[in-house]
């Protein structure tokens, strides 16, 4: 427990020797849970999850597996299931943004137009 914990509002000791954190620290080694000792095997810890390769594997084989008829329904029941989670804009919100996108696209190509205009009175003056 350092002085950081005690300002966020851990208490130092509850009292039976245990010592209690209102908030999770945080820190990645507090999260992480050691396969085996690095002092052991002389190796850094690392997380029991399975390899990216063993992932990949894995993938393929659901993908290829199945009827492509199921695997077509299944992807489209998941697009709805992502559409219903979108905040959709209402239409005050629509015409904001689009004025916004429009007048910057507007500014936009005024600005390009007048460096390349710059440019070519630039280079006619130049090599003239």
């Amino acid at each position: 427990m350092d002085e950081r914990d005690t300002r966020r509002g851990a208490h130092a000791d509850e009292g039976d020797g245990t010592a209690a954190a209102t908030r999770p620290s945080g820190k990645r080694s507090a999260r992480r849970t050691r396969t085996s000792s690095p002092a052991d095997t002389g190796a850094i810890a690392t997380l029991d999850r399975p390899s990216r390769k063993a992932a990949k594997t894995t993938d393929r084989a659901e993908r290829k597996s199945g009827n492509p008829f199921k695997r077509l329904i299944k992807f489209l029941r998941e697009v709805i299931a992502e559409l219903r989670k979108v905040i959709w804009p209402n239409r005050k919100q629509m015409v904001t943004y689009t004025s916004v996108v429009l007048v910057f696209v507007i500014f936009m190509v005024a600005f390009i137009s007048g460096l390349d205009l710059a440019f070519i009175k630039g280079v006619n003056w130049l090599f003239g």
